[in-house]
């Protein structure tokens, strides 16, 4: 059978096109709901109207990518069982019981809270609605620990024991599951890109509103809040990615070599900048590197020894077998860069947008009609910035809100290809993972069918996004600016509109 064709391999295909489909949407979904929550706590607090305004801007973003987001995680959990199914059996045990509690838990925490804050506006003191919001957004970050935490068992497997009758892999320690430092290392990682990928995309929306210079009070404030969110965000992601890629180097050092293309283990071990090689023969003809800098990124000592794909490699051919355990290095080498280039490259222009709108870029009052006919970015010791200049800006920040997202898709491809051929690291190989019974043709065909399933799904997600993006904020009503004191409202359902609808 042609190998590119293999079950194995077309069930890989499909797992990975739907996951990483899929996980467009978690953090958008993390970041939105807290940032959204912010923008309403704002409101409450100082009972300033454009906060409010730009509370039901973003939360009607925030609730079209959930929906999105848990449609496409269903097919998620019917993979297991229908493309993984001897994987599932393996281990159910383990894995099951995160997936249990973020189900149980927080799922249903947060579906719970989402549906009070659609329908309580209208009904709910605005203190209580608000408090909805909070929940939402403990809930988000709740269900995405209970999914790393699962995760970062097949990473790294602890808190288990295999049962020799059954050959199933048995949960020992729940408690080490969850608080593993792959577990706790990864979560903070994924949290602070996914706030990247929230503020790059109010940055974008704000700055395409703000060029055209409508809606400038909202988008003015969501302008600096996805900002700085970017900012903070940006510099926590690098922190973040630097402490898991030092555990990287501990538990999975073949990880970690492939992703510098390092061959042959080297003390001080240099961060390639680029490298061209054949794989085959296992070494790069072309190279551009930076001395010691892996070495201090992999153990925060410019002179350790940092062991190569072919040292690794070996090794584990001695430990387990023989066999090919090197993952595509191509893959890994670029997916690590592109994971680094495009998130980085959103924390400097956030950065360098944060800069710009300084109050000292404001243009003087002689010079505008009013406070809100001008945005930011207009002047540099009151002198205009270029017209082009501004133009270019908010051209660049438009697009930078992809950015974040396309270095989060890459940083979980290399995480999770870089483990190959485990599926559970060092445990469970993912060649003895995929169903038995399930023919080429039926994973071919299931794998066609989700994939242009998810096709018509982008296509409605955009729309709806770019339809409410460029139709604005909402004009406020007086029910929206006197919500009621008392839960239930001081009006009838038929005297009082809603006031959220979709």
């Amino acid at each position: 059978m042609d190998l590119a064709l293999a079950p194995e391999t077309l069930a890989r295909w499909q797992f990975g096109i739907t996951t990483v489909y899929h996980f467009l949407f978690v953090p958008l979904t993390i970041s939105l709901a807290a940032l959204t929550a912010g923008l309403q706590t704002a409101w409450v607090r100082t009972e300033n109207p454009k906060y409010l305004t730009a509370t039901k801007f973003w939360g009607k973003l925030f609730l079209i990518n959930i929906a999105m987001g848990v449609v496409t995680g269903i097919v998620q959990e019917f993979q297991f069982g229908m493309n993984w199914s001897a994987y599932s059996r393996f281990v159910g045990d383990v894995f099951g019981a995160p997936l249990a509690f973020e189900a149980l838990i927080a799922f249903f925490f947060e579906s719970t809270f989402i549906g009070l804050w659609i329908f309580g506006w209208d009904k709910l003191p605005k203190k209580i609605h608000l408090a909805c919001m909070w929940m939402v957004s403990i809930g988000t970050i709740l269900s995405a620990y209970f999914i790393l935490a699962a995760n970062s068992w097949m990473q790294h497997p602890t808190g288990y024991r295999i049962n020799k009758k059954t050959g199933r892999a048995e949960l020992t320690d729940f408690w080490s599951v969850l608080t593993q430092n792959t577990a706790l290392t990864q979560f903070f990682h994924t949290m602070t890109a996914s706030f990247l990928v929230g503020g790059a995309l109010m940055v974008g929306i704000a700055g395409f509103h703000l060029a055209r210079k409508k809606h400038i009070p909202v988008m003015r404030t969501s302008l600096r809040l996805g900002l700085v969110t970017v900012v903070i965000a940006g510099l926590l992601t690098a922190l973040s990615g630097d402490t898991l890629g030092k555990v990287m180097f501990k538990q999975q050092p073949m990880k970690m070599a492939a992703a510098e293309a390092l061959w042959d283990g080297q003390a001080p071990a240099p961060f390639s900048v680029f490298a061209y090689g054949d794989v085959e023969k296992g070494h790069n003809t072309v190279e551009f590197e930076i001395p010691g800098l892996l070495s201090f990124l992999a153990d925060d000592n410019f002179s350790s020894h940092v062991p190569g794909i072919n040292d690794v490699n070996k090794a584990e051919q001695q430990k387990f077998g023989p066999g090919d355990y090197r993952p595509n290095i191509p893959v890994e080498y670029w997916a690590f860069r592109w994971m680094i280039g495009f998130g980085m490259a959103s924390f400097g222009i956030g950065l360098l947008g944060l800069w710009l709108t300084r109050k000292k870029f404001m243009l003087p009052a002689h010079l505008r009609t009013s406070d809100d006919e001008v945005p930011y970015l207009v002047l540099f010791k009151n002198k205009a910035l270029s017209p082009k200049f501004a133009k270019w800006y908010w051209i660049v920040a438009l697009w930078t809100m992809l950015f974040p997202l396309i270095a989060s898709s890459w940083g979980w491809i290399f995480t999770e290809t870089g483990r190959q051929p485990w599926v559970v690291y060092g445990v469970l190989r993912t060649s003895d993972a995929v169903s038995p019974g399930v023919s080429q043709g039926s994973v071919l065909t299931s794998m066609i069918v989700f994939t242009s399933l998810y096709a018509v799904l982008a296509v409605i997600e955009v729309k709806l996004l770019v339809k409410y993006v460029k139709a604005g904020p909402p004009d406020l009503t007086d029910d929206d600016l006197n919500p009621p004191t008392r839960i239930g409202g001081d009006h009838t359902d038929a005297d009082r509109p809603m006031a959220f609808s979709y």
